[in-house]
């Protein structure tokens, strides 16, 4: 089957770049395996017109919405592989291929959390990474910062705008002397030693004993981008703070023309908000590529 352009990924930042596409009349397939990030998530915020929603209801309102267009079809599967072909891209399934004039990856990325016992199971609920989505509805009570890598004292150090703050080394992070001055001057608490689990809401325990009662925690994860197929077609990657992603152009194209890339996936950090106009560009740039040519790079 043969479409205008394939999205590979069918959470906010694919289904914001389908919309400006099949808006501009064009045929558009969206392959998502349906791993949305943030489904751990309650709610989500920071994005108007939406904030306090849960990200599940965010995501159906948007899918029922661009599903309105006759020129797009969607497919519930996993993309195994993508190819270059004399006319565009083929993309394959477990049960079939598709063809493309253009690409546009919008995958996603997974989180890979620090091995702490009982954070995996409150990731998302009050367990997170992102101060600006989740640190209001603290009600500026007590937030512990986990440690997981040096980015612990970027967190740290935001933090106490949402509460009062105490770092856990966890072994894993020992502020130098500057470094703890500026905590200092933050307000920041320093919990020294090995976190042995968390239990409760929030609460971390110590492995000397000790528990302390958090309203909220922080961490730092990695990321993995979701699909091999970038690196498949050969796109380059950035390295960020949290991990790689997919090298882009302002006009969202990769450094293979023709494949374009949007959303967590094509950027070192990300929300629902970036992530939607993330996707609206690369959706435009996309048109615009089919219409004038890719841009060189």
């Amino acid at each position: 089957m043969n479409f205008d352009v394939i999205i590979i990924g069918g959470s906010y930042a694919g289904m914001a770049a389908a919309l400006q596409l099949v808006r501009a009349r064009r045929s558009v397939l969206v392959i998502d395996a349906g791993s949305r990030r943030n489904r751990f998530a309650d709610s989500s915020h920071g994005f108007l017109t939406q904030d306090g929603n849960s990200p599940a209801a965010i995501a159906a309102t948007a899918k029922t919405q661009l599903l309105a267009y006759p020129t797009v079809q969607w497919l519930e599967a996993s993309a195994t592989a993508a190819s270059k072909t004399a006319t565009g891209f083929q993309v394959n399934t477990a049960q079939q291929s598709y063809q493309a004039k253009r690409l546009i990856l919008a995958t996603g990325v997974t989180d890979q959390l620090p091995d702490i016992g009982g954070l995996a199971e409150r990731w998302g609920k009050s367990i997170f990474h992102c101060p600006y989505c989740h640190g209001y509805e603290l009600e500026q009570g007590s937030i512990g910062v986990l440690a997981a890598s040096p980015l612990a004292l970027h967190h740290a150090l935001m933090l106490p705008d949402w509460g009062p703050t105490t770092l856990f080394t966890n072994q894993c992070f020992e502020p130098d002397t500057e470094q703890q001055a500026q905590l200092h001057d933050r307000g920041v608490v320093i919990e020294s030693g090995k976190v042995l689990q968390i239990s409760g809401k929030a609460d971390v325990q110590l492995t000397t004993g000790k528990t302390l009662q958090m309203a909220g925690l922080f961490t730092q994860p990695t990321t993995r981008v979701n699909s091999p197929l970038a690196e498949q077609l050969g796109c380059q990657f950035e390295q960020g703070p949290l991990g790689a992603f997919i090298q882009t152009s302002a006009s969202k194209e990769t450094t293979i023309p023709g494949v374009f890339a949007c959303g967590d996936n094509a950027r070192m950090a990300g929300s629902v908000a970036i992530s939607i106009g993330d996707g609206s560009l690369a959706g435009a740039m996309t048109h615009q590529s089919l219409l004038f040519g890719t841009i060189s790079h």
